[in-house]
């Protein structure tokens, strides 16, 4: 055996070993592979939004309340925020293939049971489960991105994959508003099953396997403090409308929440190897891009959900044609990335005008909806596709600033972050602006309901119907500009931090 040939082989073994790509710069199947993985993230994506349209289904037939609802959204979104980064840490030191194969098994075997449930209850139940899957998924597929493209090629695999990341929040509408004009609601579950077969075929023909055998150990107590903690706050939430801010089971959840993660803060701080290393934040760059990565899928996943009921209960249309509306979102977001925009003006302007001009975009999108398109669809066209070039712009920018942040050997961790983000980001959404519409809404009606069609039900003249119907229109638009507010704010100062933090780098660079 020559020099050169051992060299290579030995490179092979390291990149095989560590996932970074070997001396050719990159994995020869790598686009390959990317299409692959994306069909795992889309599935998982998918199932966020989907159950957007199937609101109004799930009102009727299991007799769900709003805060019933909420849970049913919510209960995947925190299960899988708490599991993430120990996900990330496994996959890094068990294998980042086998990972992502197991959880479309999961994933796969809790969309069947969800598919099945015959309660609310029990729904709930198999959503928190299909939490487990998701989040070896959300983890796994982010990491294998990072390890076998090089960096001239990462940027633009990263916009790809942001690409069907924000595609699936868009697209779930249409394909939830698809299934339910044909089928009953359980079928937006059962249509994960031969995604995630094909999918884990896919997998196990094509993805190499990539480890770091000297990574830390998997952060078991850090993930359930972390898990209640966020259930804890985010129960408070949704129950604060319904039996007050000031009662004892909101102020008792939200105490506990806010307790358990300062414990969860305090036990990362202390162990030797940490689900969540807490000296990232140290990193200027890694927070500005945390608190862009937060306030966008608060924005984004809160508006959704506030979105489809207004289309359907507000406006009347179908589960299809509300999916459809939707849509011009996700052609926007298709649009601009296929083509390079988002690649180009970040690589033109930098990472912080880029995620400042697409959550300023994203704002503006969620209050033209709120001001616009409380009455017709015209102004909530408009805001959809402002909403669009903000997410193509913003979400990209901030996934390739976090994974830039964190080491390179810790890529599943670095994607675990990324992924709690999005979710805790969602699942906050989804509470904070359907809290708000609760509030308003009871606010303005004095029907005592735990949703908008018990409430038109319990209505005794069409005038009364007709100010309910109004009453709920004014909470929506109160959720939108309270989002458009957050993700605002929240895209200045993630544009402060970044820019901050790159001056103090080019300040060391000069210095040296």
């Amino acid at each position: 055996m020559t020099a050169t040939t051992a060299e290579n082989a030995e490179n092979a073994e390291n990149a095989e070993e560590t996932g970074r790509p070997g001396p050719a710069g990159g994995h020869p199947q790598r686009w390959l592979i990317l299409g692959v993985i994306c069909l795992a993230q889309l599935t998982v994506l998918l199932d966020n939004t989907v159950l957007n349209v199937a609101i109004p289904s799930l009102t009727e037939e299991l007799h769900a309340s709003t805060s019933d609802i909420q849970w049913v959204i919510s209960a995947y979104s925190l299960v899988q925020s708490g599991l993430l980064l120990t996900a990330g840490s496994a996959a890094d030191r068990y294998g980042r293939k086998k990972m992502l194969a197991a959880g479309l098994v999961l994933f796969g075997v809790g969309s069947l049971v969800a598919g099945l449930a015959g309660s609310t209850g029990q729904l709930i139940a198999a959503r928190a489960g299909m939490g487990i899957g998701g989040a070896l998924l959300m983890t796994t597929t982010l990491a294998v991105v990072v390890q076998i493209f090089d960096e001239a090629e990462r940027v633009k695999a990263i916009g790809l994959w942001a690409t069907v990341n924000s595609l699936g929040f868009a697209v779930g509408p249409l394909l939830g508003g698809v299934m339910l004009d044909h089928f009953w609601w359980g079928a937006i579950f059962l249509i994960n099953i031969p995604v995630a077969v094909i999918g884990l075929v896919a997998v196990l023909a094509l993805v190499p396997e990539s480890k770091n055998p000297r990574g830390d150990r998997p952060d078991l107590l850090g993930a359930l403090l972390s898990t209640i903690g966020m259930t804890g706050v985010v129960y408070a939430i949704i129950s604060g409308p319904d039996k007050g801010w000031t009662s004892a089971p909101t102020l008792a959840s939200a105490a506990v929440g806010i307790l358990v993660m300062a414990a969860f803060v305090l036990w990362e701080l202390r162990i030797p190897y940490p689900m969540l290393d807490m000296h990232f934040f140290r990193n200027q760059k890694f927070t500005g891009a945390v608190a862009g990565a937060v306030l966008v899928a608060f924005g984004m996943g809160g508006s959704l959900f506030l979105l489809t009921q207004h289309l359907q209960f507000v406006l009347g249309y179908g589960p299809l044609e509300a999916g459809l509306r939707t849509a011009p979102l996700a052609l926007t977001i298709v649009a601009l990335n296929l083509s390079g925009v988002g690649a180009r003006l970040l690589a033109k302007v930098g990472t912080p005008v880029t995620i400042a001009s697409g959550m300023s975009c994203l704002a503006a999108g969620l209050a033209a909806i709120a001001l616009l398109g409380s009455d017709s669809y015209g102004g909530m066209l408009a805001g959809l596709v402002v909403m669009g070039v903000g997410i193509a712009f913003a979400m990209p920018a901030m996934a390739n600033a976090i994974m830039s942040a964190i080491p390179p050997e810790k890529a599943g961790v670095g994607a675990g972050v990324n992924g709690t983000l999005a979710e805790f980001g969602n699942g906050l959404g989804v509470a904070v602006l359907g809290a708000v519409l609760n509030a308003r809404f009871a606010a303005l009606v004095s029907v005592s309901a735990a949703s908008l069609p018990a409430a038109l039900a319990a209505a005794g003249s069409a005038q009364e119907r007709a100010r309910i119907a109004d009453s709920f229109s004014s909470g929506l638009g109160t959720s939108q500009l309270v989002g458009a507010v957050a993700v605002l704010v929240g895209g200045l100062l993630a544009a402060a931090l970044l820019r901050r933090a790159e001056r103090a780098d080019s300040a060391v660079v000069a210095s040296a």
